[in-house]
């Protein structure tokens, strides 16, 4: 068996267990569908706020990230003012000895 035969037959599976177990649900129609809608508002809140979470936490992590980058570009601008300063220095030194 192949598996688009295989994922075709799980699938047919699938709903037919779930057409069995409404049918021999030992509760109304009508109030499983309203637990179900109730569950599926809840998944919706709780996929929203994890959501909100999720945005709320990269937008930190990003300031974070922009306040590291600016303290490292900081500190190599001073490395390379003071490498400058250094060689400046170097060859005043050996223009000197000429």
């Amino acid at each position: 068996m192949n598996s688009k035969n295989c994922w075709f037959a799980f699938g047919i599976g699938v709903a037919a267990g779930a057409t069995i177990a409404l049918l021999y649900a030992p509760q109304s129609g009508a109030r499983t569908r309203k637990q179900l809608r109730r569950g599926v508002d809840e998944a919706g809140d709780y996929l929203a706020e994890a959501g909100d979470y999720l945005k709320d936490q990269a937008e930190r992590l990003s300031s974070e990230a922009e306040k590291a980058i600016k303290r490292t570009r900081n500190q190599v601008d001073s490395v390379v003012d003071q490498a400058g300063d250094v060689i400046s220095g170097a060859l005043k030194s050996a223009r000197a000895l000429v």
